[in-house]
């Protein structure tokens, strides 16, 4: 791709495998934009000298992925206020001269339920599986939007009581012995764990035990329809797949750097549904 005025990037280590450069590469092209969104691959040990040097590099900002969020997040000077509450970056810019990090991953959980299951936030307690990066960030959300019981459930009931402590009250910690029990009134069932990705088929928790307006959702996209999202259509509940949550985080990132907040279309997800297809 010829590079043109306006350079962002997605980083991590591995990158290859990232949909990103996909999704930007449609919103410049929709909206012709005379720039460019590549994906580049930085080991842990040559981060902080990458960020040190983007803008001589001419970027305007860019992503930050697996395994460097978290380091991200201790190499700029100025964050938002959501990458403060989860503790990790995935997106940078420059604002005022001044290299900003956030992160957008709440704000694509929240839009991707918003998008496909309006009124989500008022059904009830929230069930949260895993105590991950990925589960400090639906937590954001959910409180961000109001979710004033929030369980958290993880084999490790230590790191869930960590989450619990960071983000205070409303938030609790439970063992994975005691699901059966939290799901009875729960309105919301999230998995943010990697149970139910391919070649780690299973079932992260039994949505039979949840009451009839329950909605299930679950960040793993491939497969598009878990294990767990499959045994909760058949149960006749409302399920939401996590690849919006992919799409939607993106558009913040594009809008700071390419000036246009950029829409998901239904065309967009067919096209990375087709990527996934392929590989």
């Amino acid at each position: 791709m010829v590079e043109g005025s306006k350079k962002a990037f997605v980083t991590g280590h591995p990158i290859a495998h990232s949909r990103s450069p996909k999704i930007h590469a449609y919103w410049l092209a929709k909206y012709g934009i005379d720039g460019s969104y590549r994906a580049i691959d930085v080991a842990p040990a040559d981060l902080a000298e990458f960020v040190q040097t983007l803008a001589a590099n001419g970027y305007r900002g860019g992503n930050v992925t697996i395994p460097h969020k978290e380091a991200a997040f201790a190499l700029v000077p100025r964050r938002d206020d959501a990458a403060e509450a989860i503790g990790a970056v995935n997106t940078l810019w420059f604002e005022d001269g001044a290299l900003w990090g956030g992160n957008t991953d709440g704000h694509g959980f929240a839009a991707n339920l918003d998008e496909h299951a309006p009124g989500w936030a008022s059904n009830g307690p929230a069930v949260v599986l895993g105590a991950g990066g990925a589960s400090r960030a639906v937590i954001h959300a959910l409180i961000e939007r109001g979710v004033s019981d929030v369980r958290i459930v993880n084999r490790t009931v230590a790191r869930a009581e960590e989450l619990s402590h960071r983000f205070g009250g409303g938030v609790s910690a439970h063992g994975v012995a005691a699901t059966g029990e939290l799901l009875a009134d729960a309105g919301l069932l999230v998995n943010t764990t990697a149970l139910g990705m391919h070649g780690n088929e299973g079932l992260s928790a039994d949505p039979a035990g949840l009451p009839a307006h329950a909605l299930v959702t679950d960040l793993v996209y491939v497969p598009l329809e878990t294990p767990l999202l499959a045994a909760a259509r058949a149960r006749g509940l409302k399920t939401v797949d996590g690849l919006g949550m992919l799409l939607h985080q993106a558009v913040p990132g594009f809008e700071r750097w390419f000036g246009v907040r950029p829409e998901v279309t239904a065309e967009l997800r067919r096209i990375i549904l087709a990527d996934i297809g392929a590989k």
